[in-house]
């Protein structure tokens, strides 16, 4: 299953950029991240079994645990891409949040979309290191 990224915002060059190469690149799933700006931009075409993930402030504030087993049963199930969608400082128009399949939050704070995405790119690489059986995350 392909474990899509995609944000809004330019990353650039620097600190936040570093930690989300780090993170992606230790993800031995296939994986992308796809840059658009603020507004507008040609959006990837979902292909069918795209599960949609919206990170948002309202969202669901999962486990790390918790993710990797809904990855896992979304892979198991066939599903060809997870799609995590960022968004811009104005956040995500009412019908992207409908369509969501799940609507994530890390915790009630709201954070930039750099951080938002080197949080995002780490909680892969955990989720993924957990379905592996890898000693990365420790419980408790």
């Amino acid at each position: 299953m392909l474990l899509h990224i995609l944000a809004r915002g330019r990353i650039g060059r620097g600190p936040e950029a570093d930690l989300v190469d780090r993170y992606m690149k230790r993800i031995a799933w296939p994986w992308r991240v796809t840059e658009l700006p603020d507004r507008g931009g040609r959006v990837p075409a979902q292909e069918p079994g795209t599960v949609l993930i919206v990170l948002d402030e309202k969202g669901r504030d999962l486990p790390s645990t918790d993710l990797a087993h809904r990855l896992g049963r979304w892979r198991d199930d066939g599903r060809r891409e997870a799609r995590f969608v960022i968004g811009a400082a104005d956040g995500h128009a009412p019908a992207l949040r409908d369509e969501a399949d799940l609507l994530l939050a890390f915790g009630q704070a709201t954070w930039p979309h750099l951080l938002a995405r080197a949080m995002l790119a780490e909680q892969l690489w955990r989720a993924t290191s957990i379905l592996a059986g890898h000693p990365y995350h420790r419980d408790g």
